[in-house]
Formats: structure tokens, C-alpha cells, sequence
């Protein structure tokens, strides 16, 4: 399948009212222009104070053994996610987990500490507004290793990987939980509660700036902004709405991963990429090698096949859109779409 890709030099598909960052390639991986930040001064660099107090790892590098578990300071005191929680989206079935692909990966049973689930990194300075980064579809939290480090100055800033990516728990993945957006939007959620974060800048690249806003409107009370990288509420055109990809697009997409996972990834990862960065693409390539196939799969018709369009009215915190001018996947039209729906986006 070969995945179109939106002409740049067309009229219609920019906007001067959105943020086209310079210097950030297609796949959003470089670095982006800072949100709006919520403690200034002059404080030095305060040492990391990490949940997974470890340097962030080289994703060019092979993945370092899974450990069981993820260190606490004595900062950090994580809880336990309970039992009953939110299973994502109300009617999910197991017919339709079925219909993702594969037979269910094995659970944990019993709490689990969002930490550990999701591999969590705490940096920067303790007392400051914390920022929560949160990577897209084939990626994990290495991609924020040239961004997040450029706050830690005075903000607290939290990385992690959604479950089947990284170095996430790979036991703790359940097909009817992450059979939508929502499952991942209760991970975000309860992530925050378990580390007692409040007043959270919350930065989404790709598919998690929608997860962002499903988190955003279901606890209003933890959030103070929201930014958005490369987001696209719908990724297949419909009527009145360029999406940048057809129906058939996202079948061939689809059927190119049940077939040849790690060859459709060493193919469409420089095309994310850009064609102007290959070490980027590599890295790309790496990272969507590192993934659970079988997981990969379902979060990626979840992700094409997932429209939340009526979703983001409901955001009601300062929003700040930054939106790639020569995306491959979500093209300037729908940053400009996602601009105007949100009331006071910028």
C-alpha cells in the first residue's frame, strides 16, 4: 500500500492561524516550539527526581533488558491502580477485540502500579508545573529525548510509554480495555492521579493529542493546558472532511501490517519521517521494530479507523495546535480543522 502524501505546496492545505514550527520533521519527532510555561525565574537545574531515575535510553541503541519494576525516590511514592478500574469505552466487547487481530495477549492479575505499567520517567525540578509528554503510534518515550530535557529547568516533567510500547508492561495489555481511544485516555488520567499531579500541561504528538483531549475532558480538574503535535481526530476523508487518507488507504495499511509487520515498518517509517531525515527515520524504524506486532496491529486500527471530531468542543483549557507543514499522515488541513473546533485554540 502506498500511503498518499498531501501536496505542501498546496494554498488550501495552510493556515496563518496555525503554529508551523521550523525545524520539526514530519513524524513530529524534533523539536517543537515551547507551550505556554508556568513557572519562569531563574532557578538552576535541579538533579532528576525520577520515578525510572535512569538516563534516558539511546533509541538507536538495542533495548536494555525489561526490568520488573521502576525505582522510587523518596519524592515519589506511587500507589496502586485499583482492580475495578475503567476498562475504557462503556459496551466494549470481546467480539471486537477478536476482530483486532490475534488471540489476547495474557493479563496481569491484581492492582498495578501506573508506573510500573508504563515505565514512567520523573524529571526536572519537584516543585515545578508538571508537563506529561505523551508519544504516538509506534513510537515510546525516547521521542521526547530532544524536547522534554528543554523544560526541566523549572518544570517537572513526566514521560512514559502507552502499554505495548517501550518498555511498558507487556502483561498488562487487555484487547477489550485498549479496543478504543478511551483505554488509553483512563491510562493518561490515571497516571496523573497516581503521581498527584494537578495544574498538568499535557503534550500529545499524533493520535495521544486526541487521547490528550478524551483525558482532558474526563478530569477537567487535572489539567491546566493542552498541547497538540501533528493531532488528527480522523485520519479517512469523509464528506466535507480531508483526513488525508481513503478508506481503502487504512485497509491496505492494515493488511500490510497482518502480513509484513517489520517490512511495512522499515517502509513507512522513512516516509514519516521525511525525506530530509534519515537518522530520524532510522530511529523510527528501530522503534516500530521494538513494538509487540500483535499490539502494534490493534492500536493501529484504533488509531485510522477512530473518529472523535465531536470530541473536541469539549475541550475547555487553553490549547496551543502545532501542525507539520509536509506531514505524510495528517496533513496541514487537519491541524487547521482541529484549530477551529477547539474554542481559543492558538
Amino acid at each position: 500500500m502506498s500511503t498518499p502524501i498531501p501536496d505542501p505546496a498546496d494554498p488550501d492545505a495552510h493556515t496563518d492561524d496555525l503554529v508551523e514550527p521550523e525545524g520539526t520533521n514530519a513524524g513530529g519527532l524534533a523539536d517543537a516550539p515551547p507551550p505556554p510555561r508556568g513557572r519562569t525565574g531563574t532557578r538552576p537545574a535541579a538533579p532528576t527526581s525520577a520515578v525510572a531515575a535512569t538516563p534516558r535510553p539511546d533509541p538507536a541503541r538495542s533495548p536494555a533488558p525489561r526490568r520488573s519494576g521502576t525505582s522510587t525516590s523518596s519524592r515519589e511514592s506511587p500507589g496502586t491502580i485499583p482492580t475495578g478500574s475503567s476498562a475504557g469505552r462503556p459496551g466494549a466487547t470481546g467480539s471486537r477485540a477478536a476482530r483486532l487481530g490475534g488471540a489476547p495477549h495474557r493479563r496481569r492479575l491484581g492492582p498495578m502500579s501506573a508506573t510500573v505499567r508504563h515505565h514512567v520517567t520523573v524529571s526536572g525540578d519537584p516543585t515545578g508545573r508538571p508537563m506529561v509528554f505523551a508519544h504516538g503510534f509506534g513510537c515510546d518515550q525516547t521521542m521526547w529525548r530532544l524536547v522534554a530535557p528543554e523544560f526541566e529547568r523549572d518544570h517537572r516533567v513526566i514521560t512514559f510509554d502507552h502499554v505495548g510500547a517501550g518498555r511498558s508492561d507487556p502483561g498488562a495489555y487487555d484487547p477489550d480495555r485498549y479496543s478504543s481511544l478511551d483505554g488509553y485516555a483512563d491510562d493518561v488520567v490515571a497516571l496523573c492521579r497516581e503521581l498527584d499531579l494537578t495544574d498538568v500541561v499535557l503534550v500529545g504528538h499524533s493520535v495521544s493529542a486526541i487521547i490528550g483531549v478524551l483525558a482532558v475532558t474526563r478530569a477537567p480538574d487535572l489539567f491546566a493546558s493542552l498541547v497538540m503535535v501533528s493531532p488528527s481526530p480522523r485520519y479517512a476523508d469523509d464528506e466535507g472532511y480531508v483526513g488525508g487518507l481513503t478508506e481503502a488507504d487504512i485497509d491496505g495499511l492494515l493488511e500490510s501490517l497482518d502480513s509484513n509487520y517489520l517490512g511495512w515498518s522499515a517502509q513507512m517509517a522513512p516516509v514519516i519521517a521525511g525525506p530530509d531525515n534519515p537518522v530520524t527515520g532510522a530511529e523510527l524504524t528501530a522503534s516500530f521494530c521494538r513494538a509487540d506486532p500483535a499490539i502494534a496491529r490493534r492500536f493501529a486500527e484504533v488509531t485510522f479507523r477512530s473518529d472523535n471530531r465531536s470530541d473536541l468542543a469539549g475541550v475547555g483549557v487553553p490549547t496551543l495546535v502545532l501542525q507539520v507543514a509536509d506531514d505524510a499522515i495528517a496533513p496541514p488541513t487537519v491541524g487547521r480543522y482541529v484549530h477551529e473546533q477547539i474554542r481559543g485554540a492558538r
